[in-house]
């Protein structure tokens, strides 16, 4: 069977490439990534160290002509969540203009120049995007939607949380399918679209739902995207937009789902290294007390910058990590030895560690030591981990598209 080509946005360190590879499926054809607040490209140096540099562009997307980038049958990428309000030019026959840098447009400018479309899409973000942002809450994902509907693609969402089907970390993120209108899977969409997000869709089949709230419906077919960027649930409150939810012709239909399984549960004790430990993981006694600060309850008097003092709280965290269950999410700033109130920390016999990369690499799917190599630090290595998603559920949706 001919695999399918894949163009890869933002790759970071390929975990939608691994993800999507490990079905046999797919061939990616041509990779970018570019960090703009670093001189050195760690996460490219990366990428191309395992799977080589041909096709593979280390350039700023901005600056990438789409005529550079091959066609390709699916276009994947993590884009990063960000302002996506417009703002009226004459330069742009649409009449509107992405904010500077914000990299939704640089995936819209790329499937807009194409001649040859992708047929699919597989986009993944944080799930604030369907909230976002605090006085219009759904807007982003509104101009998001609109944007792709005027491209000629059907849309279908989901948030998913890989722990809740057995992946070995709690790690929410919106995955965005689409399908361009030659497609099968737009027409059986177009069909039923409470269906497609109940049991028919490439999520539902992927990852299956038990219950779901009464379906809401909203349409944006005859709202430009200038209007949906200015006034889209202005003062609204409640996002408009669930849990899951698909989109064709501008009309929308969503409702929040509840997952459906009955597999392993895999827990953090399952992914720990049995190897020695390098000293630089476990955590000085006299650094203890910081630590138990940071992750407990507080309830105290603090002073801003401009000594203004203000009432401060927050709830205490488990300290330390439970073995038995699926850890926490990885964030970027897991690295480093300075005490954190977010960084992972286990109880071991030789007392308490945090998390190596390795176990950061198996929390997230990657392959021991993919982000291992010369001049990559451990906090880099960890960096790269909050960064990253869970390869196992691309795998998943890449079986099913």
């Amino acid at each position: 069977m001919k695999k399918l080509s894949v163009l890869e946005l933002f790759a970071g360190v390929g975990g939608f490439r691994i993800g999507l590879e490990n079905t046999n499926k797919f061939q990616i054809v041509w990779s970018n990534q570019w960090e703009p607040s670093t001189k050195t490209q760690h996460a490219s140096m990366v990428y191309e160290n395992v799977f080589g540099a041909e096709n593979h562009s280390n350039q700023d997307i901005h600056l990438v002509p789409t005529n550079d980038i091959p066609d390709a049958d699916v276009l994947v990428g993590g884009f990063p969540c960000q302002d996506y309000s417009v703002a009226t030019t004459l330069k742009n026959s649409k009449g509107i203009e992405g904010k500077k840098g914000v990299l939704w447009w640089q995936i819209n400018r790329i499937l807009q120049e194409k001649k040859d479309k992708p047929k699919f899409l597989i986009l993944e973000n944080v799930d604030r995007l369907l909230k976002s942002p605090s006085n219009q809450r759904g807007r982003d994902m509104a101009i998001i939607l609109k944007c792709l509907e005027e491209l000629g693609y059907a849309v279908e969402w989901r948030v998913i949380n890989g722990a809740e089907y057995g992946f070995p970390q709690r790690r929410r993120r919106v995955f965005i399918l689409g399908y361009l209108n030659n497609t099968s899977h737009y027409k059986n969409m177009s069909e039923d679209m409470e269906g497609w997000i109940e049991t028919d869709g490439v999520i539902s089949k992927a990852f299956p739902i038990k219950q779901i709230s009464e379906f809401k419906y909203e349409d944006i077919s005859n709202i430009s995207i200038q209007e949906i960027s200015d006034n889209f649930n202005k003062g609204g409150g409640n996002s408009k937009f669930e849990n899951s939810g698909c989109m064709i012709d501008g009309n929308i239909v969503t409702a929040k789902v509840f997952p459906n399984y009955d597999g392993k549960y895999q827990k953090l004790k399952e992914i720990l290294v049995t190897e020695e430990i390098e000293e630089e993981f476990y955590i000085e006694n006299n650094d203890l007390d910081k630590w138990y600060y940071l992750k407990g309850a507080k309830k105290e008097i603090r002073k801003s910058k401009d000594g203004y003092e203000y009432n401060y709280s927050e709830g205490g965290m488990i300290f330390p990590d439970e073995l038995d269950n699926p850890s926490r999410t990885i964030i970027t700033g897991e690295g480093g030895k300075s005490p954190s109130r977010f960084k992972h920390v286990i109880s071991t016999n030789k007392g308490f560690r945090r998390l190596t990369p390795i176990e950061l690499e198996r929390l997230n799917g990657f392959p021991d030591n993919h982000t291992k190599m010369a001049g990559i630090s451990n906090t880099k290595r960890a960096f790269f981990m909050g960064n990253a998603l869970i390869c196992g559920v691309v795998q998943k949706l890449g079986e099913n598209l």
